[in-house]
């Protein structure tokens, strides 16, 4: 147990002198198992782990999910989002960032990165807010916080990852992350009430849109429509009926996803062969970063594993005699902590084969422990230091000081908070959905 903590201080001090997380995932995992066992051992180890990755079709997902989120970008559909969010929301105080909000999750449930909604929602709203005169910090806030919606909302990347390592049910984790997104689309609205309460000039009401106009608005969002349904629809049975009877597992839904995606784009004019490779190339690369990360994170957990931390952590626990929310506590606190200087993807890989052994062992449900690490995770994509939404933002907007949008985000991370303690307190929240599945 002692080597593995010492493993995780090494990680976590490679990481702080800026080494990426997967080499110091892997090379920290590399010497600790030729510690515990020997060179040879710990070689034949990750070479199997490399090759057994590579191999897998359950993270075949992943490529898939990402392909249709860039397939997705390029069909313009982000701007149809949110004319039909402002068209209903606009003429409130602060009914634009109210609307960026509302488009941000509707860009989610067809998008599944955060990254990729705060990037492109900036790109279509933020001119449009500084051109009725909102503040940069409630309109920077907006969109880094609705980007946040990306990794909860189904279909979700970091949910596939998480359950990949957990080997938890996809479906279920995608089910239970629907009320948890609704919950903070509808905390977010009250964030920016909260921003335009304190300051009513950070954002004026715009224009009152007739029924006529809300109507034609709505006709735009068909494709988010159809292509939600094709997805967690197909995964959910919603398509098993005469004559089509189709029931899709994760990796055949994120296939048809990325092909509607991919139909839609081509439909409205807005691919060509060159966007097309571009659109390929992005997924490659994306898809290779995240698998270098997944495969340092599993080389560094059988480490941790065979050193015995999880089962040494779980005797301390049990020996003392802790309540089990006791223990559920500190462990969000120490997410809440590692957020600030992590990014999502790394804090998660990094804790989970640690922490869910734990955590499992104490008698809480594997999908709603899912669901509360993401939220987690979402507020320390807005929180300092790293808050890796808001640099994000930053390099697309430019013209933007990173303080004035943690600044802006504050009230945001603070609705996040109580959110999760909404879904601690009340697992049911979570658990629901998921228990109608069969």
């Amino acid at each position: 147990m002692i080597e593995s903590l010492i493993g995780f201080a090494a990680v976590l001090l490679l990481v702080l002198l800026r080494m990426p997380i997967a080499f110091a995932m892997a090379i920290v995992g590399m010497a600790g198992m030729t510690y515990e066992t020997n060179f040879r051992a710990a070689i034949s180890l990750v070479s199997r782990l490399i090759i057994d990755t590579s191999q897998d079709y359950g993270l075949s997902v992943v490529p898939l999910f990402i392909l249709m989120g860039l397939f997705v970008n390029k069909g313009g559909i982000s701007r149809e989002l949110y004319q039909v969010s402002n068209a209903f929301l606009g003429h409130f105080r602060g009914g634009l960032a109210m609307a960026t909000i509302a488009a941000c999750g509707g860009f989610a449930a067809i998008c599944g990165s955060s990254l990729a909604t705060a990037a492109t929602m900036s790109k279509v709203v933020m001119p449009e807010m500084r051109k009725l005169g909102y503040s940069d910090e409630l309109s920077s806030a907006s969109i880094a916080a609705g980007g946040t919606l990306g990794i909860l909302i189904p279909p979700s990347v970091i949910l596939v990852i998480y359950g990949l390592l957990t080997e938890t049910s996809i479906g279920k984790l995608f089910i239970a992350g629907i009320i948890p997104g609704i919950l903070g689309i509808l905390f977010y609205l009250v964030a920016v009430q909260i921003s335009v309460y304190r300051n009513p000039a950070a954002g004026p009401a715009g224009r009152r849109f007739s029924l006529s106009e809300k109507l034609q608005a709505l006709r735009g969002v068909w494709s988010v429509l159809l292509l939600f349904f094709l997805v967690i629809g197909g995964l959910y049975g919603a398509l098993d009926f005469w004559p089509i009877y189709l029931t899709f597992s994760p990796t055949e839904a994120a296939g048809m996803g990325a092909m509607g995606a991919f139909l839609i784009a081509l439909f409205r004019g807005s691919l060509s062969v060159r966007e097309t490779i571009t659109v390929l190339k992005e997924t490659a690369t994306t898809t290779a970063q995240l698998f270098s990360v997944l495969i340092g994170a599993w080389i560094f957990s059988n480490f941790v594993n065979y050193a015995g931390l999880p089962e040494g952590l779980k005797d301390m626990i049990t020996s003392a005699d802790l309540s089990p929310w006791l223990v559920m506590t500190v462990i969000i606190l120490i997410y809440v902590a590692l957020g600030c200087v992590f990014e999502s993807l790394s804090m998660l890989l990094l804790t989970v084969p640690i922490f869910f052994p734990i955590v499992i062992g104490l008698g809480f449900d594997p999908v709603w422990f899912g669901i509360i690490v993401v939220v987690v995770t979402e507020i320390s994509l807005i929180t300092p230091p790293v808050g890796l939404n808001v640099f994000i933002l930053k390099s697309v907007v430019g013209d933007i000081s990173v303080g004035t949008i943690f600044r802006g985000v504050t009230p945001f991370w603070m609705m996040d908070i109580v959110r999760l303690l909404i879904l601690v307190l009340f697992p049911w929240l979570v658990l629901f959905l998921p228990s109608q599945m069969q």
